[in-house]
């Protein structure tokens, strides 16, 4: 794996073998990262993000590398979370790039901050898609962007329900993504 683009392209990024540890294909992510471009327009210096469910730390990298003023990275996992501190460390983005180790469910409660774009892509076992997507609207900034990674479709019905409503989807292999925003 490695950053796709902006500062730190070609980066590689070390991936621990754990148990539900699947990080975002390459290709999704360019997709991904094609559709947030656009939908703001190119200026990425503005951009605060959130990876709640970060595992490698790639979605929150990638945004950094890109020129976000700011993202954070949150892992459970005390190895994972560290690894993506060393990384940032290690390309000068400490500035930029805050690594939580802690539950993001409990972290977008208390939050004090508020992000552009929000991403949630837990382990799919633990199917926490839709009650993440919840939580992260304590923390979406207004015309703000969740972006949602799971094995299976999200129905519209499912994601009205949760208050998005979703403006692109795509799917490649077993996994289906989407951005969405607030209804």
């Amino acid at each position: 794996m490695r950053i796709l683009a902006g500062a730190f392209k070609r980066t590689p990024l070390a991936v621990a073998d754990r148990p539900g540890l699947r990080p975002t294909p390459e290709r999704v992510r360019e997709t991904v990262f094609d559709w947030l471009t656009h939908l703001t327009g190119g200026d990425w210096q503005a951009v605060r993000a959130l990876d709640m469910f970060s595992g490698s730390g790639a979605m929150a990298l990638e945004c950094v590398s890109r020129g976000a003023a700011r993202a954070v990275a949150i892992e459970k996992d005390r190895a994972g979370a560290r690894a993506i501190a060393a990384i940032a460390e290690k390309l000068g983005a400490r500035d930029r790039l805050a690594v939580v180790c802690g539950d993001a469910l409990l972290w977008t409660k208390s939050a004090l901050e508020t992000f552009d774009i929000v991403f949630i892509d837990p382990p799919f076992a633990s199917r926490l898609q839709l009650a993440a997507a919840k939580a992260a609207l304590n923390v979406l900034a207004p015309g703000g962007l969740i972006y949602l990674e799971s094995e299976e479709l999200i129905a519209d019905e499912a994601l009205g329900q949760t208050g998005l409503t979703a403006v692109r989807r795509g799917k490649a292999g077993a996994v289906h993504y989407l951005l969405a925003k607030a209804a």
